[in-house]
C-alpha cells in the first residue's frame, strides 16, 4: 500500500493532498468536489464547489448562492498535482463518479451509483482504477432489482385499479431523481399526474436545463381534488397520510424504494403498497461494478459495510470499511433522495 495515497479519509471527508480538495465533504472546506446534489453529499458552507454542469442547477436550488464551477463528463482538469475527471454514476441526473489520478495512482470515488440505465439519468460508466470507493446501501444478497419495465407495469396496474375504484393514488418518492424516474414510468393515459411542491420545484429546475419530463400539475392550496378524477400524486414520503394528502378523499398510498424488498419494512412503512425500485445498485450491481473496475483495493462506505466488506475479503478482494456521514436511501424522513 502506498504510504502517501492520492486520497485519504479524514473527519471532514475524502481528501486529496496533491490537489488540496475534498470529495463530498461533510464539514466546511475551501474546495469541494461534489458527486451529486443529494443533501448528504452536497452540503452548504464550502468556499467553492466543483460538480458536473448537469448537477449544478439542483445544487444551486438547494444550497442557495454558492461559488461553483461546472465540468463536463469525461473532461480532465489539473488541480494542483492531481488529474480529475467526472464520469456518469447513473444515480440521479448529473450524478458522477470522481476519478483522481496522482503520479499514476488512480482512485475512483463513486458517490452513489446505479447500474441499470433508467432512460433519464446519464448511464453508468465503470472506471478502471487501482482503488475504488463504493457505497453498500443495499449490500446484501437479498437485494435484487427487477427490470424497470416490470416495476413500471406493476405501478401502472395499481394506479389503474385505484382510478377504477374512484381513489387517488399517492406514490411516495424522493424529490430529486426517484420522482422524475417514476414520471417516465407512468402511463399518462390512466389519468393526470399531480405533484407535491417539493417534487415540482425540482421538476422546474430540471426542465429549465432541458430535461424532457412528462406534464405534471402542481398541487396548490387552491387545487380542487374533485377536478382530477383518477389522478396519481407524486409526493415526498413524509406527505403520505398527512393532512395535506387527506383532502383528496378516498385514496391508496404506496412507497417506491429498494427497502420494499424487505417484507417487514413493507408491512411497517409502505402504506397500501410497496414497489421495489432504487437509484442505488443492488447486490449484483455492486459486485459487477467492483469486478469491472479491476481495483486492487476496495473501500466500503455507507450501508451494510461490515457484511459487504467481509464478503469481499472472503472472495479475493482487499477491502476495508471507511466510516462516512453519507446516508444512502432512507425511509425515516422526507429523505435526501
Amino acid at each position: 500500500m502506498n504510504n502517501n495515497p492520492a486520497l485519504t479519509f479524514t473527519d471532514r471527508g475524502i481528501y486529496c493532498a496533491a490537489g488540496d480538495f475534498y470529495i463530498d465533504p461533510w464539514r466546511p472546506v475551501d474546495k469541494a468536489l461534489i458527486t451529486h446534489g443529494h443533501a448528504d453529499h452536497a452540503r452548504s458552507g464550502h468556499r467553492s464547489y466543483l460538480a458536473t454542469h448537469a448537477a449544478l442547477p439542483v445544487m444551486r436550488h438547494r444550497l442557495g448562492e454558492i461559488t461553483a464551477q461546472g465540468v463536463s463528463f469525461g473532461e480532465t482538469l489539473a488541480i494542483g498535482g492531481a488529474l480529475v475527471s467526472f464520469h456518469p454514476a447513473g444515480h440521479v441526473p448529473g450524478s458522477a463518479q470522481i476519478r483522481v489520478e496522482v503520479a499514476g495512482e488512480v482512485w475512483v470515488a463513486s458517490g452513489d451509483y446505479k447500474t441499470e440505465n433508467d432512460g433519464l439519468t446519464e448511464a453508468f460508466e465503470p472506471q478502471r482504477c487501482h482503488h475504488f470507493i463504493t457505497e453498500s446501501t443495499f449490500g446484501l444478497p437479498v437485494f435484487h432489482w427487477q427490470p424497470q419495465s416490470a416495476v413500471a407495469a406493476d405501478v401502472n396496474r395499481w394506479w389503474s385499479a385505484c382510478a377504477a375504484a374512484g381513489k387517488t393514488a399517492f406514490l411516495g418518492a424522493y424529490a430529486l431523481g426517484k420522482a422524475q424516474r417514476l414520471m417516465h414510468m407512468l402511463d399518462p393515459e390512466i389519468g393526470p399526474i399531480l405533484t407535491h411542491g417539493a417534487v415540482e420545484a425540482t421538476n422546474v429546475v430540471l426542465r429549465g436545463q432541458g430535461m424532457d419530463l412528462p406534464d405534471t400539475i402542481p398541487v396548490t392550496p387552491q387545487t380542487d381534488p374533485k377536478a382530477y378524477a383518477g389522478a396519481l400524486v407524486l409526493a415526498p414520503p413524509s406527505a403520505l397520510g398527512s393532512k395535506w394528502a387527506r383532502k383528496f378523499g378516498p385514496q391508496e398510498s404506496a412507497f417506491a424504494s429498494g427497502w420494499m424488498q424487505l417484507r417487514g419494512v413493507r408491512r411497517r412503512r409502505a402504506g397500501d403498497r410497496g414497489f421495489v425500485i432504487s437509484d442505488h445498485a443492488d447486490w449484483n450491481g455492486l459486485l459487477d461494478t467492483i469486478k469491472l473496475t479491476e481495483a486492487e483495493n476496495i473501500y466500503v462506505t455507507h450501508g451494510y459495510t461490515d457484511i459487504f466488506t467481509r464478503y469481499l475479503n472472503e472472495n479475493g478482494w482487499n477491502a476495508q470499511v471507511v466510516p462516512t456521514e453519507f446516508e444512502g436511501e432512507t425511509l425515516d424522513t422526507e429523505g435526501i433522495e
